[in-house]
């Protein structure tokens, strides 16, 4: 198989020849072309990795062709070929878009050494294209598993607003997705094409946090020995994420929020400004308002930021969602493990569904990883789901509203059991549809959001 299909282009007859032979060689498969028309065609006709041009040409010259053959092969990196006298026109060329130029006389190693970097660069192009794709598939809304009505109306909100370039506070408890969802703005927005930065602003000490969002010059600090580029500026053009923002110290809030007034900071150390373009996303687990009554946050910057305020439910408030994500984590994991478990249990399903998931989706994904991990069965059995987990409630609800939240859960459990499917349902429970479609208005709870798509 050769490393590579590669097109020639040069009205000298000798060193096409010599070129053609040694590319060859070195196991390439080569076509070679004496004119732009005869190169043109060859483009159109089959697929190349890799073109040499000559700058000079009959009826037309290297870096015209170059933009013909983009035209059709955008990816196609080109090497061009050129005289000395003609290394201007041949750096003009490079930023017309060819890989590199090479004067002639040139050595034929260093024709092969260019090549090669250049066949080396597109496959990591490639690559790198590939991953991006990976990612925006991963992050797009259709993947975010919500059958809830309170998900669907949030996701629906997302999507309006992800064309926008308005700032977002998202909201939820940890666990719930605010990342997920940040990443699904990015990837649904004009900016998708550019970084998405993420910093937890919990996660870094203090002390820390100043240099690793606005980055610093060298020297500027005990420990600066080179410059750094900070979060702000890798995010320049694409979407800054901001987590766990309420826990970011009042001192750096004031620089944060001059940063969004006047779009630009200086880094650590430099009294040069540097300009940013960015869209701000922003999550937090606390209650910011709460937070800026008790002097924790700054009342300016809350309202910097507090433009788009999107509240993601906890798991107990959509217990719609249990079981598909159950299922989808179920799949993933078995896949990551080699093993073929099928699914779960009724009494696995039941437990999954009665059990509040203080840490949401986050936790729920933990404990099917674990049961998946512990399984020899091609089922996921109750004693698999959660085996350490015990009551240690010390406060007992008020009976009616014990009472309350065993029916709710039961009918989102007896529901996901049968598909949605009132009938079975009720069966299942051992009562009249009547009663059931009674009870499913008293929980508000729609039959068709439990149904397999």
């Amino acid at each position: 198989m050769p490393l590579g299909k590669i097109l020639i282009v040069d009205d000298d007859r000798n060193l096409l020849e010599l070129m053609s032979m040694m590319l060859q060689s070195a196991d390439y498969e080569v076509t070679t072309a004496h004119d732009g028309e005869e190169a043109l065609a060859a483009v159109k006709g089959r697929i190349f990795d890799l073109s040499v041009v000559d700058l000079k040409l009959p009826r037309t010259d290297g870096i015209t062709l170059m933009r013909d053959i983009h035209q059709i092969n955008p990816e196609m990196p080109v090497i061009i070929l050129t005289a000395h006298s003609s290394v201007k026109s041949a750096v003009e060329a490079i930023r017309m878009g060819a890989f590199n130029y090479l004067a002639k006389p040139f050595d034929l190693d260093e024709l092969l050494l260019q090549i090669e970097r250049a066949l080396e660069n597109r496959r990591l192009h490639s690559e790198v294209k590939r991953l991006e794709g990976i990612l925006e598939e991963r992050y797009t809304f259709s993947n975010i598993i919500g059958n809830s009505r309170k998900m669907q109306s949030v996701l629906s909100l997302v999507s309006r607003i992800a064309p926008t370039d308005s700032t977002v506070c998202i909201y939820g408890e940890s666990g719930t997705g605010k990342e997920l969802v940040a990443k699904a703005v990015h990837f649904a927005s004009t900016r998708k094409d550019k970084a998405f930065t993420a910093i937890n602003c919990a996660a870094i000490p203090e002390t820390l946090l100043e240099s690793e969002l606005f980055g610093y010059e060298k020297g500027a600090f005990t420990g600066a020995v080179k410059n750094s580029r900070g979060f702000l500026a890798q995010a320049d053009g694409g979407t800054l994420f901001l987590d766990e923002i309420g826990d970011m110290p009042l001192s750096l809030q004031a620089k944060l929020l001059r940063v969004l007034q006047e779009r630009q900071f200086y880094p650590l150390g430099s009294e040069k400004p540097v300009d940013v373009d960015l869209r701000l996303i922003v999550a937090t687990n606390k209650d910011l308002e709460a937070e800026v009554k008790r002097g924790a946050f700054r009342e300016d910057l809350f309202y910097r930021i507090h433009v788009i305020p999107v509240r993601i439910p906890p798991l107990r408030e959509r217990k719609e969602d249990i079981l598909p994500l159950a299922e989808h984590f179920l799949k993933k994991t078995s896949e990551r493990m080699n093993k073929g478990i099928k699914g779960f249990t009724p009494m696995a399903i039941q437990k999954l569904m009665l059990h509040d998931w203080p840490g949401n989706v986050r936790e729920l994904e933990n404990a099917v990883e674990c049961a998946v991990a512990t399984s020899r069965r091609e089922s996921i059995s109750e004693d698999a789901i959660l085996p350490l987990k015990e009551d240690l409630s010390t406060s007992p609800k008020p009976f009616k509203e014990a009472k309350e939240d065993f029916e709710r859960d039961y009918l989102n459990w007896v529901l996901q059991v049968a598909e949605g499917n009132v009938s079975k349902a009720a069966n299942l429970a051992g009562k009249y549809r009547a009663d059931l479609y009674s009870l499913l208005r008293k929980y508000d709870l729609k039959p068709d959001s439990f149904k397999k798509t």
